[in-house]
């Protein structure tokens, strides 16, 4: 078993500590763009030329990843151990998309021929749809399918459903619906035929108050309608626990199962994000991204940093987080077929690595996860680039891109297309991160040093997307287990819930009477 210490009492942490910074405008060479990259799976390379590192600096951050030993814990999550300590559960949306460790037995029932089997269910179950084999109430077949979830129930699935819909003409209509407020669901439902319209609900535990609300919001809607001999309940099917309260329900359509193995954040290669994706574009689309995945997974077991890009990616944010101090990361996909992508890894990255204690309880010393934010180019240069170039806080960059457009249809206009001037855009901002400019107006001047990576390929396809997806979910977990931390729990997002039942049952203190005043609770 690998042992656990916090970063601090790494020796080489502390030779980190004592390295001197590193200035891109003396580094970056056409040699070192070239030198300075790793595959990251199914087509993808990571570049951290841009990033203030050198080799010295790239071989403590080895030792790091040693003395931590990064890669022993990550075959004892593949491998079936309890690692996330605060819930004492097991770590396994990896085997959602292969098996890369030892067969996993729970309960007298291998999990990865029980996630294989659900991913084959939901294949029939989407065919069938697609076939028109599965009709509504009515007789009318569906030609819409809405996900009501939230949290790691809508951001992932709607990201990776985002960033298809160019690709391939999706299957049937798809609609989100995640927020408690009833003006999201108001607006869906303006929008569709419920006589021809499935529903996916998704909640792990059966008792997501604002899902099981919007579950009951889509049933009331239908009573109001009055549609002759419409059951709601053959429009819904559930994507839940196998002991959770929906699971016990016989009235869905159909039901898919997830276990409490697989976090919220981390399941959209789980049925949370197959039934979805499966039912909108089909099964055989699904699969493509579990196989990018895994690819991305299997490259994540490398030893050697320089040809592990998760683990690269790792620890290069942890050396900028802790040796440099940068408080926060943009991610900046220059893609719009990418556009929720940087809102689903705020979720992944902030709900796992925002903790200010390490996996024995105790308090560190030292900062963890960063403020992740970010926004698709080049709309993001027209937005909050102003700061990132000339504020007075150097914030470490991710830029995702791109050789080819998705869709082929383009347009020639001064000399270049509109592919090219994206990517021009994307290569300047890197440049003028890096290096900056001179100007005796200092209103004008530009210092540079301000770093980043680029992840990119020839083409956003569904195997690069499930790499993506897996290398930023990969770099997530190597730096939790850097930083000593527990990445798989969310005691965070607790709190709040139990305060709003508090309100909502009228169990509350005067303190909290007088902010209930404000909004005529």
């Amino acid at each position: 078993m690998p042992g656990y210490k916090n970063l601090d009492q790494c020796t080489a942490f502390k030779k980190l500590q004592e390295k001197k910074p590193v200035s891109l405008k003396n580094v970056l060479t056409p040699a070192r763009i070239h030198e300075y990259q790793a595959h990251a799976g199914a087509g993808l390379t990571y570049n951290y030329a841009a990033k203030a590192v050198d080799n010295d600096i790239l071989s403590f951050l080895a030792d790091l990843a040693r003395e931590q030993e990064l890669i022993e814990k990550y075959r004892c999550v593949l491998n079936g151990e309890i690692m996330n300590t605060g819930e004492n559960r097991k770590v396994l949306h990896h085997l959602c998309r292969g098996q890369l460790g030892q067969d996993i037995v729970c309960e007298d029932k291998n999990l990865r021929h029980f996630y294989t089997q659900q991913q084959k269910r939901i294949a029939d179950f989407s065919q069938k749809v697609h076939k028109g084999e599965m009709k509504g109430s009515t007789g009318k077949a569906f030609d819409t399918v809405v996900q009501i979830g939230i949290g790691g129930s809508d951001l992932g699935p709607r990201a990776l459903y985002l960033a298809l819909e160019n690709l391939y003409v999706p299957k049937m209509n798809v609609h989100f619906i995640s927020n408690v407020d009833p003006d999201d669901a108001n607006a869906v439902l303006a929008r569709i035929n419920l006589e021809t319209s499935l529903f996916i609900v998704v909640s792990k535990s059966g008792t997501t108050q604002e899902t099981i609300t919007n579950y009951h919001f889509v049933i009331d809607k239908a009573r109001t309608q009055n549609i002759s001999s419409f059951n709601v309940h053959k429009h819904i099917i559930a994507v839940t626990g196998q002991t959770s309260p929906m699971a016990k329900n016989s009235d869905f359509a159909a039901s898919f199962f997830i276990d409490d193995f697989i976090g919220g954040r981390y399941s959209s290669t789980s049925a949370v994000g197959g039934a979805v994706l499966s039912l909108a574009f089909g099964s055989e689309i699904f699969d493509q991204i579990l196989q990018g995945a895994h690819e991305a997974d299997k490259q994540a077991l490398n030893e050697d940093i320089r040809q592990n890009a998760a683990l690269l990616d790792a620890l290069i944010g942890v050396y900028e987080r802790n040796i440099l101090h940068y408080q926060c990361t943009a991610v900046l996909p220059y893609s719009q077929a990418l556009s929720r992508f940087p809102a689903h890894l705020q979720q992944l990255d902030m709900e796992s690595n925002g903790k200010s204690v390490n996996r024995q309880g105790e308090n560190v010393a030292y900062a963890t996860g960063p403020v992740i934010f970010g926004e698709a180019g080049t709309n993001g240069q027209h937005s909050f680039y102003q700061l990132l170039h000339q504020g007075t806080d150097i914030i470490p960059l991710q830029f995702i891109g791109f050789k080819d457009a998705q869709i082929s249809a383009d347009v020639q206009y001064e000399g270049s297309s509109s592919q090219v001037k994206l990517n021009a855009n994307l290569l300047a901002q890197i440049l003028a991160f890096a290096l900056g400019k001179d100007d005796s107006n200092p209103n004008k001047n530009f210092a540079g040093e301000r770093p980043s990576s680029l992840i990119y390929a020839q083409k956003l396809d569904t195997k690069t997307l499930g790499a993506l997806l897996a290398h930023f979910e990969n770099k997530v977990m190597f730096q939790g287990f850097l930083w000593n931390i527990n990445s798989f729990d969310q005691e965070g997002v607790q709190l709040g819930k139990v305060l709003t039942n508090k309100i909502l049952n009228k169990q509350t203190d005067d303190l909290c009477n007088k902010f209930m005043t404000l909004l005529d609770l």
